[in-house]
């Protein structure tokens, strides 16, 4: 992580220790809150593509092949 200015923010012990249990070795908290988020705008992204290619009748589920 490039430096940059910190900041807090106030939550609970529970959600602290759970935010915690997601991180890996060596990672700041900062650092794990971007690797999720990260992975919500992935999957974000392929629902929004996966809707508009059913709204186009392009999207064919292997389910069907």
């Amino acid at each position: 992580m490039t430096t940059k200015e910190a900041t807090t923010i106030p939550t609970t012990k529970v959600v602290r220790d759970r935010l915690k249990s997601y991180g890996l070795k060596g990672e700041t908290y900062s650092d794990i809150l971007e690797r999720l988020m990260d992975t919500v705008d992935k999957e974000e992204f392929m629902d929004r593509m996966y809707r508009r290619l059913e709204e186009k009748d392009q999207f064919v589920s292997l389910d069907e092949i």
